[in-house]
């Protein structure tokens, strides 16, 4: 004997159907967010940032250390010209003299030289830090980017969650409302066949998209009201109103 339910409570399988669709639409919705807003993408554009951040620090580093070696060197070269200034001052030797103003001119030369290299590096140091001031620009902007992201993220899984927890409860509502064993055979044909219910209108099945052979509409229109049948394409509970074309 097969199974037998009002035609009322056959059409709130329809209700029970339209609410599963909505919760698969927002699980599938929720799932999807990461991607749907390209956290990963931004991730991964930080991450790149990042490592070519840490290759210009590096860079800037050495030439740091660099310039600091060439002052050094300047300040030596200054060093032994003040010593050497200081010695042809005292001196009363002509030979000296001669001596030191040529060493002197020699150093003057190398400072000269020293304080063009001083100037490169100078110049090379402003670059790199022009360069390493964009990259931290340019991360604060992505990372920014993905803060937003993650707040949009944020929003929407809990706008989501309540839209769950509406549907969730509204389908509890009408399934504690339905007898027992017509939600076992919607819940039993929904798990194989992925919809438990379909609408017959016009004598289309809601769930195929399928119109029914004259001989189907013919069967249908002998079963009894409260006689539970099911759609010969989907395997769903087919459901019969008065838009069924009957």
């Amino acid at each position: 004997m097969g199974l037998s339910a009002s035609p009322e409570d056959q059409a709130k399988l329809l209700d029970v159907a339209d609410t599963d669709l909505a919760l698969a639409r927002a699980h599938t919705t929720l799932k999807g967010l990461a991607v749907a807003l390209h956290l990963d993408t931004l991730d991964a554009a930080i991450d790149e940032i990042k490592g070519r951040r840490h290759d210009a620090f590096i860079e800037l580093e050495s030439i740091r250390s660099e310039l600091a070696r060439a002052e050094s060197d300047v300040s030596l070269v200054d060093a032994r010209i003040a010593q050497d200034s200081q010695r042809l001052e005292h001196t009363s030797s002509a030979k000296d003299a001669l001596g030191l103003e040529h060493e002197l001119e020699s150093l003057r030369t190398r400072r000269s030289n020293l304080e063009d290299i001083e100037l490169a590096i100078m110049e090379k140091l402003e670059a790199a830090e022009a360069g390493l001031a964009g990259i931290d620009a340019e991360l604060a902007t992505a990372e920014a980017a993905l803060l937003e992201a993650r707040d949009e993220e944020a929003r929407r899984s809990e706008a989501l969650h309540s839209e769950i927890r509406v549907h969730s409860d509204a389908r509890a509502a009408l399934i504690a409302s339905l007898p027992l064993d017509l939600v076992e055979l919607y819940e039993r044909q929904r798990e194989r066949y992925g919809v438990g219910a379909s609408h017959l209108r016009f004598g289309v099945s809601g769930a195929s998209g399928v119109k029914l052979t004259e001989s189907d509409i013919h069967n249908i229109r002998q079963t009894p009201a409260d006689a539970v049948i099911l759609c010969p394409d989907s395997n769903a509970i087919l459901v019969r109103t008065a838009e069924s074309g009957l």
